[in-house]
């Protein structure tokens, strides 16, 4: 959406996805006093916010460490895929193969470079290789596939940065 075209948002607005993404699990009533609202309005925001599709969904952010304790979830990977033709059918196949798998976190169609970058959560490398069997080898249409296996993840976030709320007249008039 270009700036003109973009439903407007208010300093309410910001602060609200501001708060909602650093914690959506929060009552609305909790919501509302970080927010410096009443808890009516709060609610009424967030529903328009979610209705004009702003928050497309709320998820709970697991622990891969916790995880790899408990279940040895311990193999995170990002690929690089390259197919043999870029036609849209193609891409648009490999693609659907790609995000039916539960172990591909992400799938990022990406230019210029490889066709696909994938995030993969795996619990080992025998897993990693019946995945990599299903997706990269079974298919005539992978030119090239390039691994890069984590041993460390220093940072992992969700949050999208927002713009600095500025105080418009119309802020007033939409409580």
């Amino acid at each position: 959406m270009t700036k003109a075209s973009s439903p407007e948002l208010d300093a309410a607005d910001l602060r609200l996805l501001s708060l909602l993404q650093q914690d959506a699990s929060r009552s609305n009533q909790a919501l509302a006093d970080a927010a410096t609202l009443s808890a009516a309005t709060c609610h009424r925001r967030v529903k328009r916010l979610r209705d004009e599709g702003f928050i497309e969904r709320e998820v709970a952010i697991l622990s891969p460490h916790k995880l790899a304790e408990a279940f040895g979830w311990g193999l995170s990977a990002l690929v690089e895929i390259t197919l043999d033709t870029q036609t849209q059918e193609a891409l648009d196949a490999f693609e659907a193969r790609a995000v039916a798998e539960a172990e591909v976190q992400q799938c990022w169609r990406v230019s210029p470079g490889p066709d696909f970058v994938l995030v993969l959560q795996v619990t080992d490398m025998p897993a990693y290789q019946a995945l990599a069997t299903r997706l990269f080898t079974q298919d005539a249409l992978v030119r090239n596939v390039r691994a890069f296996f984590s041993v460390k993840r220093a940072k992992f976030g969700a949050q999208l940065p927002l713009p600095l709320p500025t105080s418009r007249p119309q802020d007033q008039r939409r409580g």
